[in-house]
């Protein structure tokens, strides 16, 4: 059994884009940037919010946090996300979720442009993803892929059951491992007997943010796990959706929580971020 160390690939990958970002800066006498919009104060968007400020600065990348209070129209910030649209400083534009709800998250996040859409989530990115095509990918599923290639697992002719159906994670997942020639089921809360497939079963991605809810005697010897729900229980301790100490000994690899997926987004983010600004000059000549 081996554990999948999310925390040392991720610290990898800052750095790999902080040498790309000074050869970058260098060459192109540019420095990337990236605007993230945090609306209202729930505490766990604005803790991830400044970790994402931090990463950037520590990698090179120009930050630009915006923060509005909960009470502000959807005019008012769509026509925000048209002025940063407009900024050439600004590669990369995330709107932190979750909104208001009195503002359309569709639109809103279709107001940024898709060569700033650093979150992926812009259903131009989303249906280009979908096709196989150069996209800006959705930076936890991206980190996913990511910690499979780290540790050479192959994905083709596999049996992968992505237990979620989210836009952020579990659509984009199913995609992303249909890509890579996979069989893909996805399932979702009106699965009936979801054991019949996690058994079946090569590797699991589970995020539904129901803690411990895989257990070993859903899984095949050798599964692998990849856990991306993060849940706090009332002791205050970080728990993920599979039951690790439970499940770790039958798998083959698994991810814990914390210290697993959780690190791998911001460090994917970043490399959307330097991703952008190399789109540059392409956004400028529209």
């Amino acid at each position: 059994m081996t554990i999948i160390d999310g925390k040392a690939l991720s610290a990898k990958i800052k750095e790999e884009v902080k040498v790309e970002v000074a050869q970058f800066k260098e060459q192109k006498g540019v420095t990337p940037g990236l605007a993230v919009i945090l609306v209202g104060d729930d505490a766990a968007s604005a803790t991830y919010v400044n970790s994402k400020h931090k990463s950037c600065e520590a990698a090179g990348i120009y930050s630009e946090v915006v923060t509005k209070d909960s009470s502000i129209t959807q005019e008012e910030l769509l026509a925000l996300i048209e002025d940063m649209n407009n900024n050439p400083k600004l590669d990369g534009i995330l709107v932190q979720l979750p909104l208001p709800k009195h503002i359309d998250t569709t639109i809103v996040l279709e107001a940024i442009n898709p060569l700033k859409d650093v979150d992926g989530f812009h259903p131009y990115n989303v249906g280009k993803m979908v096709s196989n095509l150069d996209a800006f990918l959705p930076a936890t599923p991206f980190g996913v892929m990511r910690m499979f290639e780290e540790y050479n697992i192959e994905l083709s002719g596999k049996n992968a059951v992505v237990i979620g159906s989210s836009d952020i994670v579990g659509k984009p997942m199913a995609s992303l491992l249909t890509n890579a020639k996979a069989t893909v089921t996805v399932c979702n809360s009106r699965t009936k007997d979801l054991s019949a497939h996690t058994k079946a079963a090569d590797i699991v991605v589970i995020a539904v943010g129901v803690p411990h809810l895989l257990k070993a005697d859903m899984l095949k010897e050798g599964a692998i796990v990849i856990d991306v729900g993060i849940n706090r229980l009332d002791t205050g301790k970080l728990t993920g959706d599979a039951d690790f100490e439970d499940c770790k000994e039958k798998c083959s690899y698994i991810t814990p929580v914390p210290g697993g997926v959780g690190p791998m987004t911001i460090g994917m983010l970043l490399k959307n971020t330097l991703k952008a600004a190399k789109l540059r000059d392409k956004r400028e000549s529209k």
